[in-house]
């Protein structure tokens, strides 16, 4: 299977009126839990709304992201789905339920990273 990163832009569920957050919070975990059943679920979070920290090699940090960033991630999620088609899918379910659009990306495969996790006793 593959993985697949569906994710929001911060400040995509802005339209929202707070007094709707609580039946978006509960239309949202009940497509979680639909993945989760269906075995695709691999994470998937939120971010604080907050400047990122970019580390550069040499360790230095700096505040980021840069101004001329426009658009910063504002929430994902994993899954490992057979198809780009059933990605697609599984991103029309998160877009009706957190009700703002989605990005859908193809994860790079890492057989691996996946060795090594295995090795150390966990699924990926």
């Amino acid at each position: 299977m593959t993985r697949y990163l569906i994710s929001f832009n911060d400040g995509a569920m802005d339209h929202i009126p707070r007094e709707e957050m609580a039946d978006v919070g509960k239309a949202s975990h009940a497509v979680v839990q639909e993945a989760v059943n269906a075995g695709v679920w691999v994470f998937g979070a939120g971010l604080e709304r907050q400047r990122a920290s970019v580390v550069g090699t040499d360790g230095t940090v700096t505040d980021g992201p840069y101004p001329e960033t426009k658009e910063v991630i504002g929430g994902f999620v994993v899954v490992d789905v057979p198809s780009r088609e059933e990605a697609l899918e599984w991103a029309g379910k998160i877009a009706a339920g957190c009700r703002c659009a989605q990005e859908v990306r193809e994860l790079l495969p890492d057989p691996e990273t996946d060795a090594m996790v295995r090795e150390a006793g966990r699924t990926r």
